[in-house]
């Protein structure tokens, strides 16, 4: 068996006496993407909000390659190689491509007392290469996300991931809400990640996108995993049966 790369055990969450994770336990693979998916409530929110530091478990732990963490805000999970795409904030619209891909993480041309000015060349310049990694093709680094396409936002996300070389990425709903050639782009994104060594977490209401591009389907319902099967063993009317 691998050694996974992250695993969850006994997660719980209580929201003033709502009990919304029960016990849940999951170990995900180096290099695999699992599908993560359920109704509004089904409690996978709460568990990415959680591995991404956006949230704190009641009870549980977590390990990162076999090693007990603790992240008790966003920047613990990035820092560990946990990276979040957002399906509504993973970028900010009014700054450039280069100041989203090293937001929380700018290079400095000098620093005194964790203070300095921001070495914008270099963001510019490594955005650029990061960029062209992803596949994209953008006309310049300083231009605004907010002129971007959804599917291209996604993509300057997923880049910003991979230069900072994540070992987790979890995507929530990334195709929400984008055209059919955008989704398409995702997909592929998602599909090329074990190929960079990138393990992802693909949250989707979309049961046909969750089997075109996963390894894994994990299906959640009442705060509690119903579900944990290959993509190859199991079928759309299993799963839904469960939610």
């Amino acid at each position: 068996m691998t050694q996974p790369i992250i695993s969850v055990r006994n997660l719980h969450k209580w929201y003033s006496g709502v009990h919304a994770l029960k016990g849940v336990s999951l170990d995900f693979s180096p290099n695999e993407a699992v599908g993560l998916i359920g109704d509004n409530g089904a409690g996978k929110s709460t568990l990415i909000n959680i591995l991404s530091g956006a949230q704190q478990a009641s009870e549980g732990e977590i390990f990162l390659d076999n090693q007990k963490v603790s992240i008790r805000n966003p920047r613990d999970a990035m820092d560990l190689g946990i990276e979040t795409i957002y399906q509504y904030n993973s970028m900010v619209p009014t700054m450039s491509i280069a100041r989203n891909m090293f937001i929380g993480r700018e290079p400095l041309k000098f620093s005194m007392l964790g203070l300095g000015a921001m070495d914008h060349r270099k963001m510019a310049e490594e955005s650029v290469a990061a960029i062209a990694g992803a596949g994209l093709h953008l006309r310049s680094p300083d231009a605004l996300v907010g002129e971007l396409s959804g599917g291209q936002r996604q993509g300057v996300a997923i880049a910003r991931a991979m230069h900072f070389k994540s070992k987790v990425m979890i995507l929530d709903e990334p195709t929400n809400h984008l055209a059919v050639k955008e989704t398409n782009k995702v997909i592929d994104f998602v599909q090329s990640l074990k190929d960079l060594n990138i393990t992802g977490i693909f949250i989707s209401h979309n049961i046909h996108h969750v089997f075109e591009c996963c390894d894994r389907i994990v299906a959640m319902a009442r705060g509690e995993v119903v579900l944990d099967k290959r993509t190859t063993d199991t079928n759309m009317d299993e799963v839904l049966d469960v939610l």
